[in-house]
């Protein structure tokens, strides 16, 4: 089987960087730059593309984090839609087989620099084009998202074809991802510009998926000497968590990061 290595550049200034956040997004049949990639920001780039599930490690209590999640948070969902109670639990830090993107890159930079605890280490930027995930899908979702004429799947779509998890993984052999965005929850996911992407298998992570499959992806490597430089540059462009995570928290954690003083001791309080 196919492995291939996933290209990965590495950003040397501010400018080269943006460069490259932005690589392959011309779209010459509508003549416009139009990316069809999400984007995912990590600390450190050596951690791997794992899921809050594939972290706990132990795939089979994913039915049974739902089941309770669903069974005392009911009273405050309206809608009893099984794709929109997984995006609801992943939004609230459930473990599941969902991983977080975005389809801004500027807002995955910000989650590339997000810990200034760990301004020591390189950061990275995974790169997937969604739309090239399409021929890996199985034939009843194909068809959902070709009457559509969309590229990625809403948890409405999702719905008509695979009723919940255990269908969703029945409809193929080979495992495939889907990419999918989460109903307007609140402003924090309007705000991230926020997609979420789950395998149909979540014993298998997205990351050793594409080595294996014919699909665009790319890397950006993130000095750790280009960290605080980027930071700065993000919260004068308003890419911050005031803005990210609306409300009193996220205020608080950007006024607090906003107002250290990086020449002293930043140890851990």
């Amino acid at each position: 089987m196919l492995h291939k290595e996933i290209p990965t550049f590495v950003a040397d200034d501010w400018a080269g960087l943006l460069q490259i956040l932005f690589n392959d997004s011309w779209a010459p049949d509508i003549s416009r730059f139009r990316s069809s990639y999400v984007y995912r920001g990590l600390n450190q780039s050596t951690y791997a593309l794992s899921t809050t599930l594939n972290r706990l490690g132990e795939s089979h209590l994913e039915k049974h984090l739902l089941r309770n999640f669903r069974k005392y948070a009911y009273r405050d969902v309206k809608e009893d839609n099984p794709w929109n109670w997984l995006s609801l639990a992943q939004h609230h830090g459930l473990p599941t087989r969902l991983l977080d993107w975005t389809y801004s890159p500027l807002v995955a930079l910000h989650f590339a620099v997000g810990n200034f605890r760990k301004y020591d280490l390189d950061g990275m930027i995974w790169a997937v084009n969604y739309v090239d995930t399409k021929e890996h899908l199985p034939d009843s979702l194909k068809r959902v998202i070709e009457d559509e004429g969309s590229h990625i799947f809403t948890t409405e779509m999702l719905g008509r074809a695979a009723a919940g998890l255990s269908q969703l993984g029945s409809l193929q052999d080979d495992p495939f991802p889907v990419f999918l965005e989460p109903p307007s929850l609140d402003d924090r996911i309007v705000n991230q510009y926020a997609v979420f992407s789950m395998m149909s298998d979540p014993n298998v992570m997205i990351d050793e998926w594409l080595a294996r499959n014919t699909v665009r992806a790319f890397r950006i490597q993130i000095p750790a000497h280009l960290k605080w430089e980027i930071r700065d540059k993000l919260d004068q462009s308003n890419i911050n968590e005031r803005v990210l995570f609306p409300g009193f928290d996220g205020l608080a954690k950007w006024l607090k990061r906003h107002y250290i003083d990086i020449r002293a001791n930043t140890e851990e309080d």
